[in-house]
């Protein structure tokens, strides 16, 4: 109710699912919520680059990216990585921003040395921003990873140990 004693008018089922699709505010605050679109922008800026360049050959590449970080972001967004455990989800984004990293490295030093039009050339330094942006990505990534696999081991030390216990049991006897 508001000041006034009349009830509050109820949300509409259109914004209600409009707003199950927004990812939530802590996600956006984290890591993964500020360096996930940075990737897509610049992947994509450099697409449209090599597009515009001679070294269209190249667009491969930050097309494939983008499109993975879309993906990736709409997936940690929505929480597909609680939903579909049977993925090592830090992984495959560890190794994502790994190749990427160096992949992105790779074009960019050929494009800036090889071609000499000024498409190219904007291509090459969005790749090397990219190169540095998916570096710091794939470093909080292995963070993130090495304490899942901290976790893992932990709960199948704690297994095995249960085992060891029930197989002991009967022999003490």
């Amino acid at each position: 109710m508001d000041g006034q004693g009349e009830p509050e008018p109820e949300p509409r089922p259109a914004a209600a699912a409009l707003g199950a699709l927004l990812p939530s505010r802590d996600f956006l605050c984290s890591h993964k919520g500020r360096l996930l679109p940075a990737e897509a922008v610049l992947s994509f800026i450099t697409f449209i680059c090599y597009i515009a360049s001679s070294a269209a050959a190249f667009m491969m590449v930050p097309l494939l990216e983008f499109l993975m970080a879309v993906f990736l972001f709409f997936a940690y967004a929505s929480k597909l990585n609680e939903k579909f455990k049977g993925i090592c989800w830090p992984l495959s984004d560890f190794l994502r921003c790994v190749t990427a990293a160096i992949i992105y490295f790779a074009i960019s030093i050929a494009a800036v040395s090889k071609y000499s039009d000024g498409a190219a050339k904007a291509a090459g330094v969005f790749g090397f921003i990219a190169t540095v942006v998916f570096a710091i990505d794939f470093y909080i990534t292995f963070n993130d990873l090495v304490t899942f696999l901290k976790q893992g081991n932990s709960s199948n030390d704690n297994e095995a140990q249960k085992s060891e216990d029930e197989n002991s049991d009967s022999d003490s006897d």
